[in-house]
């Protein structure tokens, strides 16, 4: 990983809701965020925001960035309108680069051949199974899942790691982002994710302390 750049993939009816817990303490903790769009052209959020991305997808390189989170969207599951972004996935993976994949993203990633040997979840099961993947055996029940990466890619470079998480965990899909790239130290992570998860007042002092 290079830089403190994390890049969001942003899309027509992309869930913002998603990704917020995650990329408000990226920022605030030296992270630049940016957005990328399959172009240039604005695109309107899920919750009817209007996004202009900071660039487009064919501007995006893996050796300028330190993540590429993808979000859930209408339009993974109603076309191939954002298959681009799950190619993109691909070669950040092979080149080492993390990729952190939330709801509809991940069928994404299935349908692109993503997920047949890396540990993930999602919403549920049955879901990623109707995408035709070969990775069912490597599905867990969990509300978020990192898998480090093993083996190369065709460059021979480490695979880089896939964090996964379904629809209604954006906390849980934020702690596995902070846990990877070091946000915070252990103690405080677990402070952070059970004060925003469990709504665990007693975290507080922990996290500020």
């Amino acid at each position: 990983m290079t830089g403190t750049t994390v890049h969001l993939a942003v899309y027509d009816t992309f869930a913002d809701w998603e990704p917020g817990f995650a990329t408000a303490q990226l920022t605030r903790h030296g992270h630049t965020v940016r957005t990328v769009g399959l172009t240039a052209e604005p695109v309107t959020t899920m919750g009817g925001t209007r996004v202009l991305p900071d660039l487009a997808l064919d501007g995006l390189r893996p050796e300028d960035s330190e993540l590429l989170i993808l979000t859930g969207a209408s339009l993974w599951d109603t076309g191939d309108d954002l298959a681009p972004f799950a190619r993109a996935a691909r070669t950040f993976l092979d080149a080492g680069v993390p990729v952190a994949a939330i709801c509809g993203a991940t069928a994404g990633l299935a349908r692109e051949g993503l997920l047949g040997e890396r540990r993930h979840t999602s919403a549920v099961s049955f879901y990623l199974a109707a995408t035709g993947y070969a990775g069912g055996a490597h599905y867990e029940d969990a509300d978020a899942v990192t898998d480090t990466g093993t083996g190369a890619g065709p460059d021979g470079v480490p695979r880089g790691a896939l964090v996964t998480a379904g629809p209604t965990e954006p906390v849980a899909f934020a702690r596995e982002i902070f846990g990877l790239l070091g946000v915070f130290e252990p103690t405080k992570l677990d402070a952070w994710y059970r004060l925003f998860h469990d709504s665990d007042a007693s975290a507080y002092e922990v996290l500020e302390g």
